[in-house]
């Protein structure tokens, strides 16, 4: 079993039994999570958010007395990105998917550290999510280069980019004509899930089933680009019925 595949699989045994020990002797539900309005898969996934924010706890805590920068986490977040973006493109899968997994991280901490040193402002808002933007993009141009070899491969990173990419943008939009819509299902976490997984199991369960290297996450981005265009269409639909109702105009 690869280096890599191994370690993952550690990982995830050992989250799996800190779960319960979480829900038994852990603080409840996280304070900041809540103000932000964090969620994931529509409310049903609140409990994995809440734990996620208890287990990364420690290392907020380190990155406080370190004096570490909500900057210094979004710049490495990009940087996982464009390392994720580059190692996907060479065939190496599990070390894009950790990198990923590293700038999911950064992309947490760095909200959290600046609210909670109160220095979060209007520039960090609009570093921070610019920054996320880069970083999926190099993700599935990754994929993109990757999956050439199969056919429908470079159509549906792209479908899954563009999809991706609306969503922020008819949020972005709405809320620059004074409509706030976070709902959809395919959000990022939701997306970030699904690549991380994709990139890990795509080594041991393509060939399982009779199929190509890179089917697995053929299909994971044809599943992230339904939900993604399902996701934009919806809050397309929402904000331009609320503006509707309430006689507001965009320029």
């Amino acid at each position: 079993m690869p280096g890599h595949l191994t370690a993952f699989l550690v990982v995830l045994v050992l989250a799996l039994l800190s779960m319960p020990v979480y829900a038994l002797r852990g603080p409840g539900r996280d304070a900041d999570a809540d103000r932000k309005g964090s969620r994931f898969l529509l409310g049903l996934g609140d409990f994995l958010v809440h734990w996620f924010m208890w287990v990364l706890s420690p290392a907020e805590a380190l990155a406080l007395r370190l004096r570490l920068t909500p900057d210094a986490f979004n710049f490495a977040g990009l940087a996982f990105g464009l390392a994720a973006g580059v190692l996907i493109a060479g065939g190496h899968l599990e070390a894009g998917g950790w990198a990923i997994v590293l700038g999911g991280v950064c992309d947490i901490l760095d909200g959290r550290i600046a609210r909670a040193t109160g220095v979060d402002s209007a520039y960090g808002t609009f570093i921070d999510s610019t920054l996320d933007r880069f970083g999926e993009v190099f993700v599935l141009l990754g994929f993109a280069v990757y999956l050439h070899p199969l056919t429908a491969g470079p159509f549906l990173a792209a479908a899954a980019l563009a999809g991706s990419l609306l969503v922020s943008y008819t949020r972005a939009r709405g809320e620059s004509v004074g409509v706030t819509c976070k709902e959809g299902l395919m959000q990022r976490g939701e997306r970030l899930v699904l690549t991380i997984l994709a990139c890990f199991l795509d080594g041991p369960v393509s060939p399982r089933l009779g199929r190509p290297p890179g089917s697995v996450v053929l299909a994971t981005l044809g599943l992230i680009a339904l939900g993604t265009f399902a996701t934009a269409a919806y809050r397309t639909a929402w904000i331009g019925s609320r503006l509707r109702q309430g006689g507001k105009r965009g320029p």
